[in-house]
């Protein structure tokens, strides 16, 4: 039989877009497994806030009666609005090893996108820049952190044979206890003096501390990565929800942020790697979830910094610094880490970058972002 490439629009099809990598990855022992119940979320119009000012098609290729890849067309329309260009997105991109199938796929959402006046198709994201990001290139030697992608080696040629070339590379850095040095101690315990910094925790509760202290978050963090290639910033309801789910899985003392004379100017927040327990895991269940969670919490021996920033103003004076020691420093003597991965970095970010090598960091992980022209202007 041959190839057929369809939207998945039916609950029943939709659900297949979501159980499909089963059937890709069961026998990958670095795969983990992703939530059922936090993928349907994700895609769901009503319940994700993202749906609001963005547009998606998903589609499925079947084979002899069998799913054998996916993709979405995403179109932006905030990304769009912010950096005046058009540009659509593939999402959640999976595909047995055959030129042809991936070829179907990219036919169909490039298709889809040109239809609505888009000029260049770029991705994976899944489904915002905001989200998760980039094809794993390298780095496949063990399992990804939390809220980072995994995928085959082979996909990069597929996706390369179709025309679709490197935008940007994202670095992931591996950190090691090796950075807390004496030297940074007594660098960082200088800034603090000189800037009258005060490191807090994040107000959990109660709830008006707490949604407080989130929108001090959104406005810096909108301020900070703005200048960011890709960056579109987050709406209200979208970063209240991104809370919302990022608080079952925090660490109360690893979400920090930084005041200069009372006046909050940046913030970092480390996660957990759950995914050290959740890739037993292998049905992707919500109940299987929390029993591994439970059980494996002494499996967990390292963190994800997943983000770290500063208020533009206050950008090369040492601060960053300050946050990456307080953050790692209990990391290490709180939670016994034993390393930690600082993701993602744009490749052409500098300071980031710089910051990261001067802590004794690697680059150990790289993703990839890619473009193709698929209608001319």
């Amino acid at each position: 039989m041959s190839l057929s490439v369809y939207p998945a629009r039916s609950s029943s099809e939709r659900k297949q877009f979501i159980t499909m990598v089963w059937d890709l990855y069961q026998d990958d022992p670095n795969w983990v497994p992703p939530l059922i119940a936090d993928r349907k979320k994700l895609l769901n119009a009503e319940k994700n806030p993202f749906w609001r000012h963005a547009d998606m098609e998903m589609f499925l290729a079947k084979q002899d009666g069998k799913i054998v890849g996916r993709i979405a067309a995403i179109i932006n329309w905030a990304h769009n609005q912010i950096h005046e260009d058009k540009v659509g997105f593939f999402g959640f991109f999976e595909s047995e090893n055959k030129v042809s199938t991936a070829h179907s796929l990219f036919g169909a959402a490039a298709e889809w996108l040109a239809e609505r006046d888009i000029e260049v198709m770029r991705g994976p994201v899944n489904p915002s820049i905001n989200d998760e990001v980039g094809l794993l290139v390298d780095g496949f030697n063990d399992p990804p952190q939390i809220l980072m992608n995994y995928n085959p080696e082979y996909y990069s040629a597929l996706i390369e044979s179709y025309g679709l070339t490197k935008v940007k590379d994202l670095y992931a850095w591996r950190l090691t206890p090796d950075f807390l040095s004496p030297k940074l101690n007594r660098v960082q315990e200088a800034v603090r003096k000189r800037e009258n910094l005060k490191v807090r925790t994040f107000r959990f509760s109660p709830k008006s501390a707490f949604k407080e202290d989130i929108e001090i978050l959104r406005e810096i963090y909108n301020r900070a990565w703005e200048p960011n290639w890709g960056a579109v910033k987050m709406n209200r309801d979208e970063f209240n929800a991104l809370a919302t789910d990022l608080k079952q899985m925090a660490a109360k003392d690893l979400v920090l942020l930084v005041e200069a004379n009372a006046q909050p100017i940046g913030f970092a927040l480390a996660l957990p790697d759950i995914n050290q327990a959740l890739i037993r895991n292998r049905k992707g269940g919500m109940i299987g979830a929390l029993w591994h969670l439970v059980t494996g919490k002494k499996r967990i021996k390292r963190g994800r910094i997943i983000v770290l920033g500063v208020a533009p103003e206050f950008q090369r004076r040492g601060i960053d610094g300050a946050l990456y020691y307080e953050i790692g420093t209990r990391m290490v003597h709180n939670h016994g880490y034993v390393e930690a991965e600082a993701s993602w970095v744009l490749d052409d970010n500098e300071m980031m970058n710089r910051a990261a090598k001067m802590l004794k960091g690697e680059i150990y992980k790289t993703y990839r972002l890619y473009d193709k022209t698929i209608k001319e202007n």
